[in-house]
């Protein structure tokens, strides 16, 4: 930890406030969106407000800790002494990046020779990418985040393999709206994927402490509102468009 003027730490502060009401909105709104869409996509949403709900809480542990760690001393913000729990955030990775993977799988309704293995596969994937992701996160030093990172980055490969030439060979078969979605979906899951990687490889650029603790709080704060409350949104529409093209919509009162 390092001292941090009053404007950078309002930034982390203000930035994890704007993620926990974001997520919380988002939770509201998948599970009143479950009535609004054919009853076999509702798992999907369900899922959806299941990621949001567990990011909610752990941006509450992680913004309680951002407050314990710092001291206001003569208008700095010095550490207080007690540590920055970051691991939350890896915590709520573990549990939450499978789900976003269950949660667009659910909401295709996949043939069962599709989507067979594809659950435990890609579960696995993000598991061993965040687990391997975090010995990197803890280390000062370049060389040792690099070589954790690179170990992270293979299974993301292979997840963005499963995306691409998996899942998308059973793009021609959805509706043609849902053609576009899926196709904006894996866009927005490679974009903001592709930003957590980014962040964690700013304290190797040689950026002084404080700017480097700044940036990468704030940009994974970023990178979660997009990768869980704004995915799920996308869950919402792809589930919503599917019902519409089968006819499964409830009917309206």
């Amino acid at each position: 930890m390092t001292n941090l003027n009053s404007v950078q730490y309002m930034l982390v502060y203000n930035m994890f406030s704007l993620t926990i009401a974001a997520m919380f909105a988002a939770f509201i709104f998948f599970i009143v969106g479950r009535s609004q869409v054919g009853e076999k996509y509702r798992p999907a949403l369900l899922v959806s407000g299941l990621v949001v709900a567990i990011a909610c809480y752990h941006y509450f542990r992680i913004l309680n800790s951002w407050e314990g760690a710092f001291t206001l001393i003569n208008g700095q913000y010095v550490p207080s002494g007690k540590p920055f729990n970051d691991a939350y955030r890896y915590v709520d990775w573990l549990l939450t990046v499978p789900l976003l993977l269950v949660e667009l799988i659910a909401v295709l309704a996949l043939p069962k020779k599709d989507r067979e293995g594809l659950f435990g596969k890609l579960a696995l994937a993000a598991f061993l990418m965040i687990a391997l992701g975090y010995p990197g996160e803890l280390s000062t030093d370049t060389t040792t985040r690099a070589i954790w990172g690179t170990l992270s980055s293979i299974p993301f490969v292979y997840i963005l393999y499963v995306l691409w030439a998996k899942l998308g060979s059973t793009i021609p078969s959805q509706p043609p709206y849902v053609q576009t979605l899926m196709k904006n979906i894996r866009l927005l899951l490679l974009f903001t994927w592709g930003f957590y990687p980014i962040t964690y490889m700013l304290p190797m650029f040689g950026i002084a402490p404080e700017t480097s603790l700044v940036s990468v709080q704030v940009g994974y704060a970023v990178a979660d509102i997009l990768a869980k409350a704004f995915y799920g949104i996308m869950i919402y529409w792809i589930a919503y468009a599917k019902s519409e093209a089968d006819g499964s919509l409830p009917a309206k009162h």
